[in-house]
């Protein structure tokens, strides 16, 4: 086995995985010049060379016939693992129904039949490097312009919580979005990124539509449920009553939604912070659950009541317990969080 020396930087790199030796020794001279050559001698050994050196590898070049399992799974190994190395079968025996397999599930870039034309095979890696390099070039691309997009998803969820609490109790209060983002930022917000190979930005736009109009619906039935039970509650219970609502938006939750967050005393025990940041962090097909909505809506009852809470880290836990109302933020306070998420 011949491996790429650890201690130069990575350069793209061809994968030849072939069992016998004069072909590995016939490709290495053939080849070695247009790129490092990295050698093996079955499919595991070639799915531990992957694994090991995916990121400098550029291309793969495996034989059909080898002890145990053929080429083919060694290629369908690398397409769903490692997707940017361009993939090529060779095999010296007419095996018309494997390559014609390999060919339609998209495991393989080209077929190359032994005994090699060296002219023929420095030209096909040589375009398959190539193609390799333009890969990454994409791929580099395309991360760029997901990050922006994912970027611009975070902001218009931000967004859509100060829409809503504008709408549903004015647009001068911003006391329940700064707890809200507050909470979310100490929780951790992950960038939600979507999954582009089922997802256009059309589909994508549509989707956070949907999902934040359900999310703003369901904020606002709670709350108008809220006003009507709590009618004449001050913020001096708003722990006792945040946590009844809470534990209520849990109802029929499974797994650890059922013991997110719970009373101690005068605080709020958020256990599994995650919950905070469901609505900005999580993937657009992943509903935003009852708990949440009941979270956003308990804020907004507390502003109308006068309160408000402060949300602490507190080893693995976020406590949040009533704190002083602040009347004013400055302008550009949205802006602050939007850029900070």
């Amino acid at each position: 086995m011949n491996e790429p020396n650890a201690t130069q930087a990575p350069s793209p790199a061809i994968l030849f995985v072939d069992d016998e030796a004069t072909a590995v020794k016939y490709f290495q001279r053939a080849i070695g010049a247009l790129a490092p050559v990295v050698t093996g001698g079955s499919v595991e050994e070639g799915k531990a060379l992957l694994d090991a050196h995916a990121d400098s590898l550029a291309v793969l070049v495996s034989d059909q016939r080898m002890p145990g399992e053929y080429g083919n799974e060694l290629l369908r190994y690398a397409r769903e693992r490692y997707p940017h190395i361009v993939r090529i079968l060779t095999t010296a025996y007419s095996e018309i129904e494997h390559t014609v397999a390999a060919v339609n599930e998209g495991q393989i870039h080209r077929y190359i039949k032994k005994p090699w034309d060296i002219t023929a095979l420095r030209m096909e890696l040589k375009q398959a490097l190539e193609m390799a390099g333009l890969r990454k070039e994409r791929d580099q691309l395309v991360r760029e312009k997901l990050s922006v997009l994912q970027k611009q998803t975070i902001a218009t969820r931000v967004g859509l919580v100060r829409a809503l609490t504008a709408s549903l109790i004015g647009p001068a209060r911003f006391q329940p979005v700064e707890t809200y983002l507050a909470s979310a930022a100490l929780a951790g917000v992950q960038n939600p990124e979507p999954d582009w190979l089922l997802m256009d930005y059309a589909d994508l736009v549509a989707a956070e539509s949907q999902r934040g109009g359900g999310f703003g619906y369901a904020v606002a039935a709670r709350l108008a449920a809220l006003r009507a039970r709590f009618a004449g509650r001050g913020a001096g219970d708003a722990v006792a009553v945040l946590a009844e609502v809470l534990a209520e938006g849990a109802e029929g939750a499974e797994g650890e939604g059922a013991a997110t967050v719970r009373r101690d005393g005068d605080a709020l025990v958020w256990t599994r912070p995650a919950a905070l940041a469901e609505y900005l962090g999580a993937p657009v097909k992943q509903d935003v659950s009852a708990l949440h909505a009941a979270w956003l809506a308990g804020l907004l009852w507390l502003e109308e009541a006068g309160g408000a809470l402060k949300a602490t880290r507190e080893g693995d836990a976020i406590v949040c317990r009533s704190a002083g109302h602040t009347a004013e933020f400055s302008a550009d306070r949205l802006a602050v969080w939007i850029e900070q998420f």
